[in-house]
């Protein structure tokens, strides 16, 4: 009786043991590489459609031709700045943190949103010289001619020092988006310690990570704005 009862009990601690040796495999290999934040991550925040408002109030402003908001958009291209989140893990759940909005990402999107408006000013223009009667050329480059003629330099030029802002300062974008510190996960959500940066304290956004894609959702409270609160969601890319 006692050998079986020990033949048991052996049979059991085996049994724990592989169990045990199964789930750490587990979580070493499959579990941990969700927890494990590590890395550099770049996501797009999509200024289009600010930039085609601002345009078109603009427009309006001066009495340009009728343009609907349906007409600003088409001129416009997908308008996106490039922000880095570097994430390095010093415990499980754990980390640091440090967010930056590329300035090189800025300068070329912002160039890009002043060319497609240009391409709409000079249509929007050339319309207007035909309904006044000009019988003049009214293509692009027509319009381009008249422009650079009239106020010695392009419509690209000439839109940048006169024209409105169409994204948001390169300064504002930084007191929204950099900064540095701590982070911790639980339960879903992505708690961010500010200790360095435009933004300052804790704030809180519901996560989703799956593989190589970090999916940041709304807020985990109701009180100040997330690190990304304008643009849910952020979608970030592990490079």
């Amino acid at each position: 009786m006692g050998k079986i009862l020990k033949n048991a009990v052996v049979t059991f601690l085996i049994l724990i043991l592989g169990t045990s040796t199964a789930l750490l495999a587990y979580l070493h290999f499959f579990a941990s590489g969700d927890s494990d934040f590590t890395g550099e991550w770049t996501a797009d925040v999509d200024v289009t459609k600010q930039a085609a408002v601002t345009a078109l109030d603009w427009l309006q402003d001066i009495e340009a031709v009728s343009v609907s908001m349906e007409d600003m958009e088409s001129y416009m291209p997908n308008l996106t700045i490039q922000v880095n989140l570097t994430m390095e893990q010093t415990a499980r759940m754990e980390g640091t943190f440090s967010s930056n909005i590329r300035q090189d990402s800025y300068d070329a999107c912002n160039q890009a949103a002043y060319e497609a408006f240009a391409n709409g000013f000079r249509e929007l223009l050339g319309e207007r010289l035909r309904m006044a009667g000009y019988e003049g050329g009214t293509e692009q480059e027509d319009v381009e001619t008249l422009v650079v003629d009239a106020f010695g330099m392009s419509t690209v030029s000439y839109l940048m020092a006169y024209g409105p802002e169409l994204l948001p300062s390169l300064e504002d974008l930084q007191a929204q988006y950099d900064g540095s510190g701590t982070y911790e996960a639980d339960e879903g959500i992505l708690a961010w310690r500010f200790e360095d940066g435009g933004q300052s304290g804790t704030r809180a956004e519901y996560y989703i990570r799956k593989d190589a894609s970090l999916v940041l959702s709304g807020e985990a409270d109701s009180g100040d704005s997330g690190l990304f609160s304008d643009c849910y969601p952020m979608i970030y890319t592990l490079q």
